[in-house]
């Protein structure tokens, strides 16, 4: 990837944040367009993973959990700024990756899907089971970030859904950067030597071990950035946000924009957290249809909707 390519993957992104406000007819469509950013830096963290180093994980809606809780826990029990709280939710999710990853990234294949699952279910069962701490099934309140109040003091008078629209929106231009120069990197190239063959990768002199974590710290970092904005978007959060269900969704977003491209990754998430809005009118026969959708396009498009039709629309002009 070129760096003419880079930038323009970012202008696009950032036009898209910038111009879509203006085809909202109303301002529920400024909270659909945030969770619509939200779930796309989460799944930016994934085609890091997967699609960069090509390592597979079941339970990375674990790592969202620390990030949203640590924005209710830290207020609450530190004291601390709800924007501290989220950046402390990405140190304590770093830190988690970092410990849990030297063990479960010598596995390969289904053994690490099953052992990234386990740790999704475990962060998924003690933020259920610990109701004293974390208010159990029920969830908890996440305190006002403050920032929308300082803004109407400064003259910007902004709703909640355009206020967290513009949060949001900026947060994910900036990880879509970072995801970026990542790739041109020489980490990000030795990722994709790993992708490739571990084989190839160790011969030529790559620590893959250290690569793989790398890998997986930053993908950690994301999700637990995506949390702390759910939850702080929403003011309220449940063990839901870190529960197995939440882990799939993020593959299949990934999986269904293109695993190795950050913007079929924009796609991808756009696409799954407006379906379910769309097929409301199906009712009970929205899961099927969902899942006919996500069918059609693994057999008809394989590498996902972006690449794909990149590629179909390369090899015509051609």
């Amino acid at each position: 990837m070129s760096a003419h390519s880079k930038w323009i993957q970012i202008a696009i992104v950032a036009a898209l944040v910038a111009i879509l406000p203006f085809f909202f007819p109303s301002g529920y469509y400024y909270r659909v367009g945030a969770l619509i950013f939200v779930n796309a830096l989460s799944v930016i963290g994934l085609v890091i993973l997967i699609g960069y180093a090509g390592q597979i994980s079941l339970g990375h809606a674990g790592f969202a959990g620390i990030g949203a809780y640590s924005c209710a826990l830290a207020p609450e029990y530190l004291g601390l700024h709800p924007a501290l709280a989220a950046l402390l939710g990405a140190v304590i999710s770093g830190g988690v990756a970092a410990l849990i990853g030297r063990p479960i990234l010598k596995l390969k294949g289904y053994y690490l899907a099953v052992a990234t699952l386990g740790f999704g279910i475990l962060v998924s069962l003690v933020l259920t089971n610990e109701r004293q701490l974390t208010g159990g099934p029920d969830g908890m309140a996440v305190p006002e970030l403050g920032l929308r109040d300082l803004l109407r003091d400064m003259g910007w008078r902004l709703s909640g859904g355009e206020f967290w629209y513009g949060v949001s929106g900026i947060v994910l231009v900036i990880g879509v950067w970072i995801a970026l120069n990542l790739a041109m990197s020489p980490t990000g190239r030795a990722m994709r030597a790993l992708h490739g063959s571990e084989v190839a990768a160790r011969t030529v002199g790559i620590d893959v071990a250290r690569v793989k974590l790398q890998a997986f710290i930053i993908s950690a970092i994301y999700a637990s950035v995506a949390g702390s904005l759910l939850a702080l978007q929403n003011r309220f959060i449940t063990p839901d946000v870190a529960g197995f269900m939440h882990s799939i969704e993020m593959v299949s977003m990934a999986v269904l924009g293109g695993v190795g491209s950050i913007l079929g990754a924009t796609l991808g998430a756009a696409i799954l957290t407006l379906l379910p809005q769309v097929l409301t009118v199906f009712a009970e026969y929205e899961q099927l249809v969902l899942g006919a959708i996500m069918i059609s396009v693994m057999i008809f498009l394989p590498r996902g909707l972006l690449p794909s039709i990149a590629s179909k629309l390369k090899g015509r002009d051609e």
